[in-house]
């Protein structure tokens, strides 16, 4: 008697047969020299010119911060926030950035350049990889996608992980298929899927598993194709991932045994399941991919269309590698969905799967030559090169706590006189000091603050918050007194009204991203034991 056909065996052979029955477009000849040109050339252009500018608050400057101190202490093993251990993130991206500091001196541009050059390999590799999935066209196409869209190039590039992660997640999503799609299993494409997945996770924890095996599990189950995968082979991956990365953690759980809860379970099973931060609605993604898509997603109605449509000649165009791409990016999209913590930059490893979805939607119809998509094409390229040369830059420095360096200087230069970030970091200021010595005290730790202000002469406090100066003058022993305030508020805009700076300036912030106000606290009498010079000059007629 044979089995009862179930939902799940339907709907794999519904996927299989009629959205992604075609034949397969893979090539795997060598590339066109003029397609890699193109790709060399374009993200080449659009990204490294543009470095250059002030680090955004608080990610930027803490991922800066990091590995500049590491690099001062000559350590390899501990990240380090303002001398404090910082053990949210695994190493990787911060010995890139130090090598470059090494390489290139510390600077805001050299830091960039670590994830400027993994989106441009992303790009390249999702060409490259792409073609032998999908096909010469629709690789370029997709390609190219990714690299005139400002929500991916744009994001990519700044100081942050996760374009790193996207670029591991990219190509052990493809070495995975290649390894397995055949009769049997290629080592060589298995044994880089396993270093690609080693190095995801050096760079932000076991996440990377998760976005890389489902889809690939899913894809399997539904088409029933695919190499057998064997014990020793799965054995050899987890060698890999683990030699790649057991020395380090092995060797911080050794110095700080809290190291391992506090990783695995609080900064990732936890944060995913009930995070005290970023806690956004499961639809938060659908329009920010919307618009991180764009100008590709103007055709999302032609585009559903064509992924829907059952009709024949429709239907023989999609091909099962393309489902793979498919799943790939819907999975992407939907595992950060099902998470309770959402930040914008989390979806980024599913944007270069959509975008060869994309492509092969272009290069299967008639829409690569309509007048819309060569209209937009040309305003996205001309939007980035005007956000990246002229608008980013000027609006970071315009909200940089060092867009007034004099001021910054005239208080925080002297190294003696200690500096303290209330309630929240300033890093951006340690940064470009070049100091690792900033004190944090959060607003439940006032108590910390009163007695450091007490037994120092001066104190120079960083107000993070546009109210904290205010709340602080409540908060301050009484014998304390402030001696000097500087109110990093937005600078009028040459041109702009001033009726029009109101509005503008809620719109965009009142102060500087990461720091409202500077205040100087004295303790006159530590002050004067500490000057009996100035106490003998002030007597004098």
């Amino acid at each position: 008697m044979e089995a009862t056909p179930t939902l799940w065996s339907q709907f794999g052979q519904f996927w299989s047969g009629q959205l992604f029955g075609g034949p397969s477009q893979a090539e795997s000849g060598a590339p066109r020299l003029s397609s890699l040109a193109l790709l060399v050339l374009l993200p080449g252009l659009l990204l490294y010119p543009c470095l250059g500018f002030h680090l955004f608050e608080p990610d930027e400057s803490r991922y800066a911060q990091i590995p500049r101190e590491m690099l001062q202490r000559g350590d390899l093993l501990l990240p380090t926030l303002q001398g404090e251990p910082y053990l949210d993130k695994p190493p990787l991206f911060y010995w890139l950035v130090m090598l470059s500091y090494q390489l290139l001196g510390v600077h805001d541009w050299s830091a960039r350049l670590v994830p400027a050059v993994a989106v441009h390999l992303t790009i390249l590799l999702t060409y490259l990889l792409g073609r032998r999935l999908v096909g010469e066209r629709a690789a370029l196409f997709g390609a190219v996608l990714l690299t005139i869209a400002p929500g991916f190039l744009s994001v990519s590039r700044l100081l942050i992980l996760d374009g790193l992660l996207t670029l591991f997640v990219v190509a052990a999503l493809f070495a995975l298929l290649e390894a397995t799609q055949g009769a049997m299993l290629r080592w060589s494409w298995w044994a880089f899927t396993a270093v690609a997945l080693g190095l995801g996770v050096l760079t932000k924890g076991p996440v990377i598993l998760l976005l890389v095996m489902p889809p690939w599990w899913l894809h399997r189950q539904w088409t029933r194709t695919g190499a057998k995968v064997s014990k020793l082979a799965w054995a050899v991956l987890l060698g890999i991932i683990l030699a790649i990365n057991l020395p380090w953690y092995v060797s911080l759980t050794l110095q700080l045994p809290g190291f391992v809860r506090y990783f695995f379970w609080e900064h990732n099973i936890q944060r995913f399941l009930a995070p005290e931060i970023h806690v956004r609605g499961v639809w938060f993604y659908l329009p920010l991919l919307v618009v991180m898509l764009l100008p590709a997603s103007l055709l999302i109605w032609p585009l559903t269309r064509f992924y829907l449509s059952l009709e024949k000649d429709t239907a023989s165009q999609r091909s099962a590698e393309l489902g793979f791409c498919l799943l790939a990016g819907s999975w992407g999209i939907l595992f950060f969905s099902l998470s309770s913590c959402k930040l914008p930059t989390y979806i980024l490893p599913a944007l270069p799967f959509l975008a060869l979805c994309i492509g092969a939607f272009l290069s299967a119809t008639t829409w690569r030559t309509s007048w819309l998509v060569r209209y937009a094409t040309a305003s996205s390229v001309a939007l980035i090169v005007v956000a990246h040369f002229v608008a980013l830059p000027w609006y970071a420095w315009y909200r940089s706590p060092m867009s007034r360096p004099a001021e910054v200087l005239e208080l925080c230069q002297d190294r003696s006189m200690p500096i303290v970030c209330y309630p929240r970091n300033c890093d951006s200021i340690a940064f470009y000091l070049g100091r690792s010595d900033l004190r944090v005290i959060r607003s439940k730790d006032i108590e910390e603050l009163r007695t450091l202000v007490r037994v120092q002469p001066r104190t120079v406090i960083l107000c993070t918050h546009r109210h904290s100066l205010q709340g602080l003058k409540q908060l301050l022993p009484p014998e304390v007194r402030i001696v000097q305030e500087r109110r990093m508020g937005l600078a009028p805009i040459p041109g702009v009204p001033d009726w029009a700076m109101k509005p503008l300036a809620k719109l965009m912030g009142e102060t500087a991203l990461g720091l409202a106000d500077l205040a100087v606290v004295e303790m006159p009498t530590l002050t004067a034991q500490a000057h009996p010079c100035q106490q003998q000059a002030n007597r004098l007629p």
